[in-house]
């Protein structure tokens, strides 16, 4: 049995798995990382069109964080208007291992899982 990633008495934030948690945590992240995953580079409309259920405000407000988070890349084009493009970083890219994870832990634990009687 490996080690617990958070060892009793050590605060959750002070680990690799609070760090990591700080990154991603939120309605929309993972949403975002995982759209610009599957399309490379995207607008600020296509991405809350692809989302749906997001406010303008709130996805400027994830894409400043993300980027603060050199997690996303985000590039200005000077023209009029002004064309901006987002897509991820190096950084961004390392975590689509974890969201490939957590896609089939969903899809061997979900709720069919649960309807057929397994646990």
């Amino acid at each position: 049995m490996s080690e617990p990633c958070v060892p009793s008495g050590v605060v959750l934030k002070d680990t690799g798995f609070g760090y990591t948690l700080s990154l991603i945590s939120g309605k929309y992240k993972m949403i975002i990382i995982y759209w610009l995953f599957e399309n490379k580079v995207m607008r600020h409309n296509e991405l809350k069109r692809s989302i749906g259920t997001i406010s303008f405000k709130t996805l400027s407000i994830m894409l400043k964080e993300l980027e603060a988070d050199g997690l996303i890349i985000r590039k200005e084009f000077p023209q009029i208007p002004p064309k901006v493009e987002y897509s991820l970083s190096k950084r961004g890219l390392s975590l689509i291992p974890l969201l490939n994870m957590m896609c089939e832990w969903g899809e061997e634990n979900g709720l069919p899982a649960l309807e057929d009687g397994q646990q």
